[in-house]
């Protein structure tokens, strides 16, 4: 009997999706699992390397791929009890990752699991310090208990690496409104559902982007935005936000950087963090915008 059904999006993941799936046929589990990968358009020879593994391969067109509806259309594919999606860039640490996502499903009140992000090599200083921060080494249980002291971290989980118990998806799926941070949405649903959300540090993928600061505007941007629609701007956000982005650049300043100097790269560092704090403050208050504005804006066309 399938317990768990792994599933992939792709598209044009050539250089990756080998690493990924040698790393899941390598986990040593009891658990039987399937791996499903759902591919929108890839033209790099994608398809042709996952056909070489025990893979259901299955192909949209690339303008049919959507963050929400993709994750729920692998969901109605899915045999298995538990919902685990993994990036087909991310690339699980060790042989136990399935079972350290899996294990936490032994409490009924635990509705997903998402687990740890380790950077890769060539990973810049903005993302590890993000990394670090986001992903540390401590098991957090969400529950309201827990809402205050976590403030905009409560509702955070990433499907990059995590697991969704499938009964729950059925009454709580991705909310297909939305056009981007649809594990956001979920995870809201989730846990105002009464549902637990638990992030496991031992479930562990290697997994980054180095992000240019316009993309990382717009995708903070965007963040803002989703957060006004999903109604998570409270004083438990914004100043858990404000304290720990003070914290995060403190270190990033304190960091080495063998690459420049080092006044090169204090540089570069502010001016990640201040084009990501203008884009989520202005994502925030996006009502004061104009149309046009906001159309140059959203990375992901949210105003058109």
């Amino acid at each position: 009997m399938i317990e768990a059904s792994i599933l992939i999006p792709a598209k044009d993941e050539a250089l990756n999706i080998r690493s990924c799936l040698d790393a899941v046929f390598s986990q040593r589990t009891n658990h039987e699992f399937e791996v499903i990968l759902v591919d929108s358009g890839s033209t790099d020879g994608t398809q042709e390397i996952v056909r070489q593994y025990p893979v259901r391969l299955y192909c949209i067109k690339p303008e049919e791929f959507h963050h929400a509806r993709t994750r729920n259309y692998l969901a109605s594919l899915a045999h298995g009890s538990y919902l685990v999606y993994l990036n087909a860039d991310a690339f699980p640490a060790s042989a136990q990752w399935l079972d350290s996502l899996l294990a936490n499903f032994a409490d009924f009140k635990v509705g997903a699991v998402y687990g740890r992000h380790l950077p890769k090599q060539d990973c810049n200083v903005e993302r590890k310090t993000v990394l670090a921060t986001m992903y540390g080494q401590e098991r957090i249980v969400k529950e309201p208990s827990r809402k205050k002291d976590l403030g905009y971290r409560y509702y955070h989980l990433s499907t990059v690496n995590a697991a969704i118990r499938k009964s729950v998806w059925e009454t709580n799926k991705f909310p297909e409104e939305l056009k981007i941070y649809e594990d956001v949405g979920i995870a809201k649903r989730l846990l105002d559902g009464g549902w637990k959300i638990v992030y496991e540090p031992s479930a562990t993928v290697f997994h980054s982007d180095n992000h240019k600061i316009g993309y990382l505007f717009k995708r903070y941007f965007d963040l803002g935005v989703i957060w006004n629609q999903l109604n998570m701007w409270d004083d438990g956000t914004s100043s858990t936000l404000f304290r720990d982005g003070w914290r995060l650049l403190l270190r990033k300043l304190a960091s080495k950087n063998g690459h420049g100097t080092r006044n090169i790269m204090h540089l570069a560092v502010l001016a990640h963090d201040v084009a990501k704090y203008a884009g989520l403050m202005m994502g925030k208050h996006e009502r004061l915008l104009p149309l046009v504005l906001k159309r140059r804006m959203s990375g992901v066309r949210l105003f058109n």
